[in-house]
């Protein structure tokens, strides 16, 4: 019961600012006006102050000069986008089947130009990928879409395949038969 009592006087003492050597913050004071000097500019321009050009260490090797001439470059040729290789594949023997998907997945497709194509399974994971405009099969190599109703997020030329819609079109509803 002594200690309980000691303990609590001892936690109480440390809780008072006071006693516990805290300082309240001094007030802000301002500025002398001392401090400040005055600046009168003349607006006629009866100024006599010239800026001196620079040293040699801060010019540049290859500064312009009164002389320089300034031509525009070339346009520059804009970059094809990286391609799929083409492969070819075997036609299809008539009495061949593919094997049952393990499951399918419908919704929304879209593109972007990473090369790659990108679900919410895992990378190496193969899937076939159907739309209005024809069927790829390719392999799951990049994670995403982050929205729901996205299923697939393709690279550019595999979604206009999948599409067959105009260059205009950002999304499309494909059928997914993930294997």
């Amino acid at each position: 019961m002594v200690v309980g009592s000691v303990l609590t006087a001892a936690l109480a003492l440390v809780a008072l600012p006071g006693l516990a050597g805290s300082r309240v913050p001094s007030p802000i004071e301002p500025l002398p006006a001392s401090a400040f000097q005055s600046l009168s500019i003349p607006a006629d321009g009866s100024r006599s102050d010239t800026i001196g050009t620079l040293d040699p260490a801060h010019s540049s090797a290859a500064g312009l000069a009164d002389t320089s001439v300034i031509t525009e470059p070339a346009a520059v040729p804009v970059a094809a986008a990286a391609t799929r290789p083409a492969v070819d594949q075997p036609d299809p023997r008539p009495k061949s089947i593919r094997k049952p998907a393990r499951y399918t997945l419908s919704g929304w497709a879209t593109f972007y130009d990473n090369g790659t194509t990108a679900m919410r399974l895992p990378r190496g994971t193969r899937v076939v990928i159907c739309g209005a405009g024809g069927c790829l099969e390719r392999v799951v190599n990049d994670y995403g879409p982050q929205k729901k109703i996205r299923v697939v997020d393709m690279y550019r030329p595999d979604f206009f395949k999948v599409c067959g819609c105009g260059s205009w079109s950002g999304t499309t509803k494909v059928t997914v038969y993930v294997y």
